[in-house]
């Protein structure tokens, strides 16, 4: 079994691009996306590698499926969004997908501060509060993550289309109340335009280039 597990994205090519560029990503099969610095020891020792992927910035796995909404920003350190707060540039992503669903009659709220979660829980991205991160009845509808280098920062954006508790029967451990922790809000159950979201966080957004990645397996 190959333990060196692939990157989302190569981060590399990533690093040498010049212009803001907005990521749209599609999977075609349940994907888990580990964080940056996760093992693959959290998950079962009997799972293929075949559906896992390794993001580069902080927080826990994602479970990763057809439908949801993954969207990603490289935001050059020239472009004049860029910041050198690494929550204020949380908020960047926070502010433009808080305008796409206002834009949708919902009434998101942000969470703006430190992350706000249970060590035991950290193991899975949706189980906390982040800075940017939105939320729907105080259920997490926008999870954020960051990745920060000398040419720029990358933000990088879910909304799941259904349940992530599929991802505990995929950990090697499941902390007590995790289940709980991951009732996240879903796009369907919202009643979202997932094609008009997306155009307008790219009217939000201003990015220069934007790019499709699809993810076979």
């Amino acid at each position: 079994m190959n333990h060196e597990v692939e990157e989302l994205y190569d981060y590399e090519v990533v690093r040498t691009l010049t212009e803001c560029t907005m990521f749209v990503v599609r999977v075609a099969s349940p994907t888990v996306v580990l964080g940056g610095s996760q093992s693959r020891s959290i998950l079962r020792p009997e799972l293929e590698d075949r559906g896992l992927r390794r993001r580069r910035g902080g927080g826990g796995c994602v479970y990763l499926q057809p439908d949801d909404l993954w969207i990603d920003w490289w935001i050059p350190r020239a472009d004049e969004r860029w910041v050198l707060d690494i929550h204020h540039a949380s908020y960047l992503a926070g502010e433009w997908w808080w305008s796409a669903l206002s834009e949708q009659g919902l009434a998101p709220m942000m969470h703006q501060g430190r992350v706000e979660d249970h060590p035991e829980h950290r193991v899975a991205c949706f189980s906390g509060r982040g800075p940017g991160e939105l939320f729907i009845d105080e259920q997490k509808a926008v999870g954020l993550t960051q990745w920060r280098v000398r040419e720029g920062f990358f933000l990088s954006t879910v909304m799941h289309a259904a349940p992530s508790l599929p991802l505990l029967d995929l950990l090697a451990t499941v902390p007590e109340g995790l289940a709980t922790a991951l009732n996240h809000a879903t796009w369907p159950e919202a009643g979202i335009d997932a094609e008009r979201i997306v155009d307008d966080l790219r009217t939000y957004s201003r990015p220069a280039a934007l790019r499709n990645l699809y993810l076979l397996a």
